[in-house]
């Protein structure tokens, strides 16, 4: 089957729980990035009262690297998808996967543009890598990924020693043009600090790729061994990993704030990023639980549209964000006038916002704007957009 008659699935086999965890790792990822371009624009503040350090902590634990590892694992899921759909219509797989993700990188640039912290091009260049695993079992991906998940607290130890890491204050020196009233000039800041602050920052390069990577396959597993599809009916497994996750994260974050790291774990295995997969794992299986709780899901259900739209929702969240906090936007009047501490307010209401608004979105058009685009050229035929055009397309 060619490529230009391969169809998208159709919307009724997507599982709905997916979307919802979609939908909350979004929420996650607005609340840290407005609060990271707040780091870069709003003055230093050595002191901290305690309310703040209580909100930015829970916050921290919540999110911080917990939603773009989310999010990977669901790319990873999604991935599988697109491939058990491609042969199960006897299409090049292959091929249109690398066209699609060709077509990430694309709007990947075009995202950079708005925010220096864009992730698009990370899944875009690893997804690619992926394919090398698409003929991996459920269970050779969970061997890989497990084995990855041994190698990160050497990764995040040595990497940074040995190569340096790059940090916020490595763009300092180019605020000015965030800061300017001039739009190509601010578009320009997105550009160079996505290129000084990540394409070339070592230990994103070798750490968090080996982290995003890990979900990757970690998420594939998930697919190939359908457990969206069968957990609901599995509670006692689904118990047991939330226990076990629950146990290492409160353990480990209580060790954490109490003592120091030993010297060891500072320069030779740092566990770090192996808590903040298992406080993932914690987070998304806590959803899933109350997903499955009736009595909870109408509420949880409202992430489902934007789970639908993530990439147009994410897009949407960094042009916002250049139009509050640069000189082009409202940045003055904010870094002036609103305490850095409420940037985390400014991003729950745009977050809360976008829920409404894709509701009501997807209640007028079968995809969201970009998501339809992204579809409309990997798929090379045409797409029905309106829900009045015609009948549902997948």
């Amino acid at each position: 089957m060619s490529a230009n008659t391969f169809k998208p699935l159709q919307q009724s086999k997507h599982v709905p729980v997916v979307d919802v965890l979609r939908g909350w790792a979004l929420l996650g990822v607005v609340v840290m990035n407005y609060f990271d371009i707040s780091q870069l624009v709003y003055p230093h503040e050595s002191h901290q009262v305690l309310a703040e350090k209580i909100i930015t902590g829970t916050t921290s634990v919540l999110f911080s690297s917990k939603s773009w590892t989310l999010l990977s694992f669901l790319f990873g899921y999604g991935f599988a998808v697109t491939m058990q759909h491609a042969r199960e219509t006897s299409a090049n797989g292959n091929v249109f996967f690398l066209k699609r993700m060709a077509l990430l990188l694309l709007f990947a640039l075009f995202n950079s543009m708005f925010f220096f912290g864009d992730i698009l091009k990370n899944y875009a260049v690893l997804g690619v890598l992926l394919l090398l695993f698409n003929k991996c079992s459920a269970k050779t991906s969970a061997y890989i990924s497990a084995l990855l998940f041994l190698l990160i607290p050497v990764l995040t130890a040595l990497v940074p020693a040995i190569f340096g890491s790059v940090d916020l204050k490595t763009l300092s020196p180019y605020l000015p043009l965030f800061n300017s009233s001039t739009l190509f000039d601010v578009l320009k800041f997105g550009l160079i600090g996505t290129w000084k602050g990540q394409v070339t920052d070592p230990n994103l390069a070798v750490t968090v790729h080996s982290i995003m990577f890990c979900c990757f396959l970690l998420g594939q597993a998930a697919q190939k061994s359908d457990f969206f599809t069968s957990i609901e009916n599995k509670p006692a497994l689904l118990k047991r990993i939330w226990l076990i996750s629950f146990t290492i994260t409160i353990a480990g974050t209580t060790l954490s704030l109490i003592f120091s790291k030993p010297v060891f774990m500072k320069h030779y295995f740092d566990t770090d990023y192996c808590l903040v997969l298992i406080t993932m794992v914690f987070i998304a299986t806590s959803i899933c639980r109350l997903y499955f709780n009736k009595k909870i899901m109408p509420l949880l259900v409202l992430l489902q549209p934007t789970g639908k739209m993530t990439l147009s929702s994410y897009m949407a969240q960094n042009i916002i964000s250049l139009l509050l906090f640069s000189g082009f936007g409202l940045g003055t009047f904010i870094t002036g006038t609103i305490p850095q501490l409420y940037c985390y307010a400014i991003a729950i209401v745009i977050f809360v916002m976008q829920l409404h608004l894709n509701r009501w979105w997807l209640s007028n058009y079968y995809f969201g704007p970009v998501e339809w685009l992204w579809r409309r050229l990997s798929y090379g035929t045409t797409l029905p957009f309106k829900r009045s055009q015609t009948k549902s397309p997948a």
